[in-house]
């Protein structure tokens, strides 16, 4: 075993094995979370490299301790935990690599080599045969010549797989070029003559159409959502693997003593291992994986994923319906008094998104309030005066309006009653849209399910949120002489009560809290035995809501006989004192969504920052009290997002609830109880991002490199090769021999990231070496500019005194800047 340099992370021969250890940097990281482990296995590796490879990491392992969460990992099979510390993707490398040489050469130009591009949010470039026969119309292929890189895209391939490819492309370029070639991009051939002579010139004149791409077998959320759980043990020389449960499972169900085997519908296998288990069992996890495997029939590349008792991963935890970490129990609570006083403070939310996140409070709740109901399939705008009144029976928008650091911000509740029907329901959602047009697609919405309502939506009404069961109550026209209602109070203090009418009967009652009982005549205020002083202030606020009949107070256990006769006589209550409900704690998850043959499939980013968001994504944020969906700005399937949503609900192994409210957030319009889960967030990262097609039309189709190669072309009559996919040995010769000879010309570019486009080779290569005078690049139009000069980047072609003199900065610290960054001193100083 030999130590990897950083410069070649995410590049894997296939004859190797690797052992890769991840240890949470992040300050936002949980106090005592658990390493990452990796064993992965390359699919030409030999028995000597994989036991050379596990002895290795069980040594690892054992130094380590019980903290430690281990995985086995196979070629192209990775899971998402492995794929997401290696962005913007993996190298598959052909063969080995002997123990003397580098793993990566940097600025080696003698190259060419075809790699096959393919993923979504993962993506992973594979060294493939140098020939037409590799390519097919639903992927992406490289041709890499080194000082030239081709994309290829294929026919099928869509926009965000072209972009994302892109980004691997350059940094391919980057990493293993330094910056120093060109990068020419065919999206459709006939439009693009000097690359596709150039790919012919090497690659053969091509024969026959493309095939079709291999259909992706990635696994949806249906096959997910089957999980089983069995209980490992021995029983004399035998070992036995008994089923214990299936969902919902329960924390309890593990005990401290035993080894337990989670399957997840045979895509991943959990191996748990109590910590009273004894060190015999611990050693023998990956063999008893290895073996269900094995007896289950699943392939040979099934994810194994090993944990320890008290170090789970979040994906582990988040299939049983509830988790608490036992070790750290007190501390929890602590921290749960903690946020209840600052939640006093909402002046801090402004300035503090990570607070607006976990109170899920965007402000006080004092801005602007605009209520529409649902009436004969319209919005019908709502009496200011009844804001709060809300009927089951029906559906309501209600737009809140706010200031949030000097801009002004929206959230459309679309609020559902239980009794709603599937007509209202629709119209809701279609009248959302066209206020969504109204204000240009500023609008965050949010849909709420009558009973889940979230804290700010409460706090808007300022307690005075009353749900009524009939129709008439919310109209104000007054109920019937005959007519007894009962409303329970719900909450602590006005930011976060409601009242929800419930039946009139004995058995609705709860020493808990307080009830207004209406009847004919007047109205009572009853206070339970385990109500607060806040609770009992803000009711009296709500009576005056509910009626205006007199108001009687009473006490539980006072009650005059006309209260329970009203309520149709005595009946049993609960009494009990209801302990804090303990708000469960689980770690943010954050998921690409997509579609395959009708079924919702997520890929998870794990370790996520807001780098992870594409324009061209639909990305699903799970922080377990709400689930949020954000729409990039490219993003092709905005109107399945909420059912994806609704779909990633319904088939939770945790049994989640369908009501849990789902947030629709568009880019660039992020509230911050969504910013807050980000360990930081730029508002400005997407002010100045080049699109796909920018970046396309920017790439150097006309650039001296491509005249240098097609003169090549010409000269050697490298197009005359017979149509077998395969170029003569001349032909690459004098490719080769281009290449050689431009090696020293190239200069070294700006380290890019994303999709930034190469700087061109102008045949006037040695002036711009020695630097361009400042006055020739400086507020100067794009046809102005000198020959060769790339108006994107003009800066770059000063020479390094000048950059430093006009820039107060090296080259390198400039480009090691954010984009925005970068422009913004552009325009300052006259090279936008």
């Amino acid at each position: 075993m030999v130590p990897v340099p950083e410069g070649a992370y995410g590049n894997f021969f296939e004859e190797h094995c690797y052992v890769i250890l991840h240890v949470p940097q992040s300050p936002k990281a949980t106090q005592g979370a658990s390493s990452d482990l990796h064993y992965w296995v390359g699919k030409q590796a030999g028995a000597e490299a994989q036991g050379t490879a596990a002895a290795f990491q069980q040594r690892l392992q054992e130094e380590l301790g019980g903290q430690t969460v281990l995985h086995c990992e196979a070629q192209a099979h990775e899971s998402d935990c492995f794929c997401s510390y290696f962005r913007p993707g993996i190298i598959y490398r052909k063969g080995g690599l002997a123990s003397d040489l580098k793993h990566v050469e940097t600025n080696f130009f003698n190259i060419q080599r075809l790699l096959h591009i393919k993923g979504r949010k993962h993506m992973s470039a594979t060294e493939v045969e140098l020939s037409w026969n590799s390519f097919n119309k639903g992927d992406i292929f490289l041709l890499d010549l080194g000082k030239m890189m081709i994309q290829w895209n294929g026919p099928k391939t869509s926009i965000s797989e072209k972009a994302r490819g892109l980004a691997l492309t350059y940094s391919l370029r980057d990493r293993e070029r330094g910056g120093r070639a060109q990068i020419g991009v065919v999206d459709d051939e006939a439009k693009a003559p000097d690359l596709m002579q150039i790919m012919e010139a090497v690659l053969g004149r091509r024969v026959g159409s493309l095939r079709a791409a291999t259909p992706s077998k990635d696994i949806n959320q249906l096959q997910k959502a089957s999980v089983r759980l069995y209980h490992v043990y021995e029983k004399g020389k035998d070992l036995v693997v008994v089923e214990l449960a299936t969902p919902p499972l329960t924390q309890d169900l593990l005990q401290e003593e035993e080894v337990y085997i989670l399957d997840q519908g045979g895509f991943k296998i959990y191996v748990w291992q109590g910590r009273m288990s004894s060190l015999q069992e611990r050693k023998a996890a990956f063999s008893r994986a290895v073996g269900f495997i094995q007896a289950k029939g699943y392939p040979t590349y099934t994810n194994v994923e090993v944990l320890n008792d008290g170090a789970e991963s979040a994906a582990f935890k988040q299939l049983f319906r509830t988790w608490s970490d036992k070790r750290s129990r007190n501390q929890k609570l602590g921290g749960r008094d903690k946020l209840i006083h600052v939640k006093l403070d909402m002046g801090k939310l402004h300035t503090q998104p990570e607070l607006a996140a976990q109170l899920r409070m965007v402000d006080d709740g004092c801005g602007k309030v605009e209520v529409w109901c649902m009436e004969d399939l319209h919005r019908q705008p709502v009496d200011p005066k009844r804001h709060g009144q809300l009927c089951a029976g029906s559906c309501y928008l209600v737009l809140y309006t706010y200031q949030r650091l000097g801009r002004v911000q929206y959230i459309l509740y679309l609020w559902q009653g239980h009794q709603a029907t599937a007509d209202e329901i629709k119209a809701l959602n279609s009248n959302a849209e066209e206020l969504d047009v109204m204000y240009g697609g500023a609008l965050v919405q949010e849909h709420v399910t009558m009973g889940s309502e979230p804290p700010h939506f409460l706090a808007i009404f300022q307690g005075q949120l009353v749900i009524f069961r009939e129709r008439a109550g919310h109209h104000g026209k007054g109920q019937s002489a005959s007519t007894t209602r009962l409303f329970h109070v719900q909450g602590t203090d006005s930011q976060n009560t409601k009242t929800l009418e419930v039946p009139a009967r004995a058995s609705s009652l709860n020493s808990n809290d307080i009830f207004l009982l209406v009847t004919a005549s007047v109205c009572y205020l009853w206070f339970g035995k385990g109500c607060n002083g806040d609770q009992r202030e803000t009711a009296r606020v709500v009576v005056t809501v509910i009626s205006k009949k007199n108001e009687e107070t009473v006490l539980e256990g006072q009650e005059p006989p006309h209260f329970w006769e009203a309520l149709g006589g005595r009946a049993p209550y609960p009494s009990k004192k209801r302990l804090p409900e303990e708000v469960p704690r689980f770690q943010p998850r954050l998921f690409e969504c997509s579609s395959q043959m009708g079924c919702l499939v997520l890929a998870e980013v794990v370790f996520f920052s807001q780098e992870d968001l594409d324009k061209y994504d639909i990305m699903l944020l799970d922080t377990w009290q709400e689930i949020f969906l954000w729409l990039g700005e490219a993003a092709s399937e905005w109107k399945e997002a909420v059912a994806w949503g609704q779909e990633y609900l319904k088939t939770h192994p945790a049994g989640r609830s369908p009501a849990t409210p789902i947030v629709l957030v568009k880019q660039g319009h992020e509230p911050p109880t969504f910013t807050g889960w980000f360990f930081t967030w730029d508002p400005y990262k997407w002010t100045s991002h080049l699109s796909h097609k920018e970046v396309v039309e920017g790439s150097p189709a006309a650039a001296s490199t491509i005249s240098e190669i097609t003169a090549e072309v010409n000269n050697f009559r490298l197009s005359r090769w017979p149509g077998n996919g395969r170029a003569g040995a001349v032909a690459l010769q004098a490719l080769k021999g281009s290449q050689d000879s431009s090696e020293n010309e190239l200069m070294r570019g700006p380290k890019s990231g994303g999709t930034r486009t190469s700087s061109s080779v102008s045949s006037t290569s040695a002036t711009i070496n020695r630097g361009l005078r400042r006055e020739q690049l400086m507020h100067q139009a794009a046809e102005d500019l000198p020959e060769g000069v790339d108006p994107a980047r003009r800066e770059f072609y000063l020479s390094d005194s000048d950059f430093q003199d006009i820039f107060g900065k090296s080259k390198e610290e400039f480009y090691s800047m954010a984009t925005w960054r970068q422009q913004q001193e552009k325009k300052q100083l006259g090279f936008f």
